[in-house]
């Protein structure tokens, strides 16, 4: 299991409770997923490229900073259009990774392409979360890195403008970001990249789909038409306009309040052909008793009146588990959520922090190795400790709708990816913008 590292801040943030069904139409900032891969690929194009309708938040701006201090400018002070020139990338530098996973993973194959010393660290927490195998790996393809032995941060990749690049063997269960960081610094690599997933399945698969789409939009040969096998040829990268859709993660709490409320809530600006998993996402809510309909008015999710449990295989949408057991808390049957043990190595041990924090507001809830199994019965208020975790922010959140006195210790954490977070789902309770 993970370490769950929790802090009390003096004045909690009471969840709002909903009277009536919600009705809102919202516009929700950017992908994380799409935003980080666009800046680390713009970083390393041979030419300027725009980012439209970016993510600005924490993880977001440490990426951007992170390759800043490594050469690339970054223009990020219009909220709604981001500028990247790449340079060459230099040494020193020191690149702070926060908790942000996607900084922790995608940029030490990039710092390799540097010519210095690059050194990283972040909050307390990242050093427990897993890097061994991206360490590895870039040993492996000829890059310099200096590592605990724990394979953990801090570390420091000295760079000497190139990486041989070739075929490595990585074991990526615990995250596909481990093996979409490799991919994305590939093209540059002298030799490119092919790439071998070892081990138990590779999680999150839509998050590696979204790799592969976008750096072939950068113009990379890409061949991932063997399981578990990835092949990135070397060959430049090239500058362009982004477009970044919404945050599907991010909008899961929102169509979870329809949900509970039994009312509707759209989110606007969503594309016909979608990089994120919104087909799984449409039939986890349907099953649980939503509506779910794609117009040109964007993503649109119903409330019917009632929630329904479920058992389901989370593996490809793991980041939607603390929204969906918040949900499966409030439905008229029990539900099994599995494929998700991974998430025990995020911001923090997900499983148990999800399981400890609704037992303590009178729930029935067990873990698993790899997931939870949920079954209804009514809460009780109290305070739910977030843990420094977004995610588990969302998921109090979403139970309080239905249970009054549910009190989030730390509600800045959603600054993580939404700083708009408490005033967006003030507004949509409340019904006052």
């Amino acid at each position: 299991m993970g370490n769950l590292i929790a802090t009390r801040p003096p004045q909690p943030w009471t969840a709002p409770t909903a009277s009536d069904p919600v009705a809102a139409t919202l516009r929700l900032p950017g992908s994380k997923s799409m935003t980080a891969r666009a800046l680390v690929l713009s970083a390393l194009a041979g030419g300027p490229s725009t980012l439209a309708g970016p993510l600005r938040a924490r993880d977001t701006e440490l990426m951007a900073a992170g390759l800043r201090a490594m050469g690339a400018h970054m223009s990020i002070s219009d909220d709604e259009r981001w500028l990247v020139r790449p340079h060459p990338l230099v040494g020193p530098a020191h690149v702070d990774v926060g908790l942000a996973g996607t900084v922790m993973r995608f940029v030490p194959p990039v710092a390799g392409l540097a010519d210095g010393r690059i050194t990283f660290d972040g909050d307390p927490q990242a050093r427990t979360r897993p890097l061994g195998p991206l360490i590895g790996a870039l040993r492996s393809l000829g890059a310099r890195v200096d590592a605990p032995a724990t394979g953990s941060l801090p570390l420091t990749v000295l760079g000497t403008g190139r990486v041989a690049g070739g075929e490595v063997v990585i074991d990526a269960s615990a995250s596909s970001q481990l093996v979409s960081g490799l991919l994305l610094a590939a093209p540059r690599f002298d030799r490119g990249v092919v790439v071998r997933h070892v081990g138990p399945p590779v999680p999150s698969a839509p998050h590696l789909r979204m790799t592969v789409q976008m750096l072939r939009a950068a113009g990379a040969a890409v061949d991932d038409g063997t399981p578990d096998v990835w092949v990135v040829e070397p060959g430049p990268l090239t500058g362009r306009g982004w477009e970044i859709e919404p945050d599907l993660s991010g909008a899961v709490p929102f169509f979870a309040a329809a949900l509970v409320t039994g009312g509707e809530v759209t989110l606007q600006g969503w594309p016909r052909s979608s990089a994120q998993p919104v087909e799984q996402l449409r039939s986890l809510l349907q099953r649980m008793g939503g509506e779910v309909t794609l117009s040109t008015d964007g993503l649109t999710v119903r409330g019917t009146g009632a929630v329904h449990g479920l058992e389901a295989d989370l593996s490809d949408v793991s980041e939607l588990t603390p929204a969906l057991t918040a949900l499966a808390m409030l439905a008229d049957s029990p539900s099994v959520f599995t494929g998700v043990g991974h998430i025990r190595g995020h911001e923090t041990d997900r499983l148990t922090a999800l399981a400890r924090e609704f037992a303590a507001l009178g729930a029935d809830i067990t873990e698993s190795p790899d997931g939870l199994e949920i079954r209804p019965r009514p809460l009780h208020g109290g305070v739910f400790e977030t843990y420094h975790d977004h995610r588990m922010a969302h998921a109090a959140a979403v139970a309080g709708l239905a249970v009054p006195g549910i009190e989030l210790s730390d509600v800045a954490c959603t600054s993580k990816t939404m700083p708009e977070f408490p005033a967006l789902w003030s507004a949509l309770v409340t019904g006052k913008s």
